[in-house]
């Protein structure tokens, strides 16, 4: 699927810790791939280039050779410093990115596009669903990055400090509905029991 808008490109975050995994989630197979692998691929679909973001001594599956590995501008400052090592690989080469972390196997296309649609004039577009708000599957301009280096140097580790703060476009699910019905991009696993039921329904 083309890109709806080529100015914007992608960032995949690596993942955290995995604690409640209690394995690194990047590695999970999932069908022939890995998760890192796989949500790359969905996001390459649709945006370019794509950058993923990971801790220096981390070690990840193959990715493929346009995609850049940069490492957290922060150490241990959760997604906000991979956002901010993003940022800082794309610049000039886009106007925004979408930035999603690696553990959403059931990520559409489509809902990629939408997102972007949603983007409009806005600095940031956030999806909604059941009263809750995805920042790491969200779309951010790169105008926000004095923000985010602003909040990192504070120690500030919440990214929806972030998305409050650089007042960010909230659109509800009704707006992705017809794109994923089911919203599964919103999905993601984050013990072995959402990750069977992630490779159940990657494989229905």
């Amino acid at each position: 699927m083309p890109s709806p808008a080529a100015s914007v490109g992608g960032i995949v975050l690596r993942g955290g810790w995995s604690a409640r995994m209690g394995t690194a989630k990047e590695w999970l197979p999932i069908g022939k791939e890995h998760l890192l692998q796989r949500v790359v691929r969905i996001v390459g679909s649709v945006v370019r280039p794509v950058v993923t973001a990971s801790r220096r001594e981390q070690p990840l599956p193959a990715l493929p050779p346009k995609v850049e590995v940069v490492y957290d501008a922060v150490e241990n400052a959760g997604p906000l410093a991979g956002m901010a090592a993003g940022f800082e690989a794309l610049a000039g080469r886009c106007e925004a990115a979408l930035v999603v972390s690696c553990d959403h196997p059931l990520l559409k296309p489509a809902f990629i596009a939408r997102l972007i649609e949603l983007l409009g004039d806005h600095q940031a577009v956030v999806p909604t669903h059941e009263g809750r708000s995805y920042p790491l599957v969200a779309v951010y301009r790169f105008d926000l990055r004095p923000l985010l280096t602003e909040l990192l140097a504070r120690s500030e580790r919440c990214v929806h400090a972030f998305t409050e703060r650089c007042g960010a476009h909230v659109v509800s699910s009704a707006d992705l509905a017809d794109v994923d019905p089911t919203r599964d991009s919103l999905r993601n696993v984050n013990d072995r029991e959402s990750y069977e039921r992630g490779l159940r329904d990657s494989s229905a």
